[in-house]
């Protein structure tokens, strides 16, 4: 019996049939236990909660620090709560809390399994590409080639100083022979450039832009935008009154644009989630959800946790989108590639 026993417990070929046997045995000390129904209630009610919070999440009140857009902003990353709740519902041996655990991963699943999948395509007409640089960028020259290396068509750039631009112009001129800058934002393009003009999103200086750009395939209107930043206060909480203004601004001003071929880029500051964006995000398609691959978070740039920077189309077609390498800014750079329906203006 002691010779049985060494065999089967020894390296070699055992090893699937030991774990599977403590899986068993597991298993074994569960049966007959009857509270493992009764065990892990308060676990079972914070899994309820967890997808009620996500499945609900537009439920969720903005009038106590913007709480509703906080949670959409970084709503993927709940998430990683279940499996956390998962390994407690194991080790507290509570059969409740283990299907109550389903619920919210199939609501993770159902909100954002689908982004798991690889959309990206191939073909397109125009690659594009936008890039919050950093006011406090160390190296904008850099930053200019290594955006100017995507084989970006046509590039927006944001948070641009008063001090950096020559830089940015000098280093970008022998790729784009077009580029107009308006206020902290600028638009360079390899296809000339007609129109350009501010766009007033209520702040008071300029953030944002819009310009006309003829392609081989057609003319296509291109908006840049810097929404205002948002602040997490302990106080105030999720500070965010301005953007949401902006947001609304912006909103009526691609609303009104003739154009049927119409692509946003910049940064947003806020999520495809954030209801607070819903003037823009209602008329527009993500290039990112529509032919992505995973997230595409884009900031912060040393540890991504939310896409902030976005491109967006109204009359275009996405076939692809991704995220840029690292430059000296806190944000990840993102690009596009589109086609052009032809039949539009």
């Amino acid at each position: 019996m002691a010779q049985a026993y060494v065999t089967e417990t020894g390296s070699g070929g055992s090893g699937p049939e030991r774990r599977g046997a403590r899986f068993l045995r597991l298993l074994d000390g569960w049966r007959g236990d009857r509270r493992v129904w009764r065990r892990g209630l308060v676990l079972a009610a914070i899994a309820v909660l967890l997808a009620l919070v996500m499945l609900l999440h537009a439920s969720v009140p903005n009038r106590i620090g913007n709480l509703g857009s906080l949670t959409e902003t970084f709503l993927p990353w709940l998430g990683v709560l279940i499996p956390v709740l998962l390994v407690l519902a194991l080790v507290r041996r509570s059969a409740t809390a283990l299907i109550a655990v389903l619920l919210p991963a199939t609501v993770w699943l159902t909100l954002f399994g689908g982004l798991l999948v690889d959309r990206t395509g191939s073909g397109g007409d125009l690659t594009v590409a936008t890039h919050n640089v950093n006011a406090d960028n160390p190296d904008p020259s850099g930053t200019a080639r290594d955006v100017a290396a995507s084989g970006a068509d046509v590039l927006a750039l944001e948070e641009l100083t008063q001090s950096a631009v020559p830089v940015y112009e000098k280093a970008l001129a022998p790729t784009y022979r077009y580029h107009s800058v308006q206020g902290t934002v600028g638009l360079w393009s390899k296809y000339p450039l007609s129109d350009a003009e501010p766009v007033n999103i209520r702040l008071g200086w300029t953030r944002a832009m819009r310009a006309t750009v003829t392609t081989p395939e057609g003319r296509i209107g291109v908006f840049v935008a810097h929404l205002p930043s948002v602040r997490v206060k302990l106080e105030a909480g999720f500070t965010a009154r301005q953007r949401d203004k902006s947001a609304d601004a912006l909103g009526e001003a691609i609303a009104g644009d003739v154009m049927q071929k119409v692509v946003l880029l910049g940064d947003l500051n806020g999520t495809m989630n954030d209801r607070a964006l819903n003037a823009v995000t209602a008329q527009m398609r993500s290039t990112q959800g529509a032919a992505g691959s995973g997230f595409g978070f884009s900031w912060p740039a040393s540890f991504p946790m939310a896409r902030i920077d976005q491109i967006m189309v109204r009359g275009v077609e996405p076939v692809t989108s991704w995220t840029l390498p690292e430059t000296g800014s806190d944000h990840l750079p993102i690009a596009a590639r589109v086609k052009l329906d032809e039949t539009g203006s």
